[in-house]
């Protein structure tokens, strides 16, 4: 059986004033065509399916037929989980109609899957809170498979019925998974662990989250699991969260990270990105491979001296979205911006990098002035982030949200 594992797709996630919308059609084609190519029985797409609770409607049309040409008429199930970006209720909202092509939400450590059967062949026949165990077309055994989409550490003890309060959160869900392995997942079938979870190995090394990431241990988030806490059963274990691709461990059976397939901050510039996978039989280990994504859009950095060697570089670079590092001997004028941005649409962000000692000590020595009113502040900074003040539209919307603030 062969497992394609995606995730943290962050459908509708813009990068500064850039829609990435474009770039995600393109990939999730590719994903499309790699399902096909590689005749993947199963997609699991390990959460963060949306960038945000109420994503745009682009973002949700995308999502269903991306889903739906997945599922290859009904004859491939795809399962897809909540990330912690993602709304539990709107994730389940289609269900009843999903299921009906071969597609299974699962927006809570809770959910239960009702059981069903296909024309195709696919059906489900078994479920419990938190599992499924499905047949495929043209198998003979079952695959099962256990489901933990996101919730923070409270939420997680509710779903779950921990009874003891004070237990640690991984010692809960490692009893609640070895539960469920015990009772469906001998070796007459192929087990798989999917979730949106932070897993390390213990005592070993902490990867960080990605920047502009909603953090996942902190401020009520859920604690850090283990991957001693997965069953002996699991054979294949498939998470999200982590934008860069990355195996957490291997020792007693594959752990994987599949990562993003678009690169969504600068601090993923010049990452590849990649779809992961898994061919497993019953009883054995599994066979895990990475495929790249070749139409993904590239993010760079580039760190220029002076206006010539930026704009040589910008013409060489136009399919890449620049943050561009500008060394010069002093502040950029308008004209120089306007120069840049002529040589190249993707520029998100300008950084001077100012080296005259003079320049630099006398901006060091523009503190800001805290006495100054919010709108003030605000024109400061818009137009140090901009280059330009903001305009009169843009001013309006900040005193509404300024007047909504002093409501509240």
């Amino acid at each position: 059986m062969r497992i394609l594992h995606t995730g943290d797709w962050h459908l509708g996630k813009r990068l500064e004033d850039f829609s990435r919308l474009e770039e995600q059609q393109v990939v999730m084609n590719e994903i499309c065509e790699i399902a096909d190519r590689e005749q993947a029985d199963i997609v699991l797409v390990s959460g963060d399916l949306y960038d945000t609770f109420n994503p745009p409607t682009e973002a949700v049309d995308l999502f269903y037929k991306t889903l739906k040409k997945l599922t290859n008429g009904g004859s491939r199930a795809v399962i897809a989980i909540a990330g912690n970006h993602d709304s539990p209720d709107r994730i389940e909202a289609p269900d009843p109609l999903a299921r009906e092509c071969g597609i299974i939400f699962s927006g809570y450590p809770n959910t239960l899957v009702p059981m069903f059967e296909l024309e195709t062949g696919l059906k489900v026949t078994q479920a419990e809170e938190g599992f499924i165990e499905l047949m495929l077309p043209e198998k003979d055994f079952p695959v099962r498979i256990i489901l933990t989409p996101y919730a923070n550490e409270f939420r997680l003890r509710q779903f779950l019925d921990a009874e003891d309060s004070d237990s640690e959160l991984r010692k809960v869900l490692q009893n609640h998974w070895q539960n469920l392995a015990d009772k469906y997942c001998d070796n007459r079938g192929v087990n798989i662990l999917v979730s949106h979870l932070f897993m390390i190995i213990k005592d070993g090394p902490v990867p960080e989250e990605p920047e502009d990431e909603k953090p996942i241990l902190h401020l009520g988030g859920a604690q850090a699991i283990f991957t001693e806490n997965i069953p002996v059963q699991i054979q294949y274990t498939a998470l999200g969260h982590l934008h860069r691709m990355q195996k957490v461990d291997d020792s007693i059976s594959p752990v994987y990270y599949s990562g993003s397939p678009v690169s969504y901050s600068f601090s993923e510039a010049n990452q590849t990105k990649f779809v992961l996978l898994a061919d497993l039989e019953p009883g054995e280990k599994a066979e895990v491979k990475k495929i790249e994504l070749t139409t993904v859009r590239p993010l760079l950095r580039k760190r220029a001296n002076g206006i010539d060697e930026a704009v040589e570089w910008l013409s060489e670079n136009q399919e890449a979205l620049v943050e561009l590092t500008l060394v010069t001997d002093t502040f950029i004028t308008a004209l120089e911006r306007r120069k840049l941005n002529s040589a190249h649409h993707g520029i998100v962000t300008i950084i001077p990098e100012v080296i005259n000692p003079d320049l630099r000590v006398e901006n060091r020595q523009k503190q800001i002035d805290l006495n100054k009113s919010m709108e003030s502040l605000f024109i400061d900074y818009f137009t140090h982030e901009k280059g330009q003040e903001p305009n009169d539209d843009i001013m309006n919307i900040f005193r509404e949200i300024l007047a909504e603030e002093d409501e509240e």
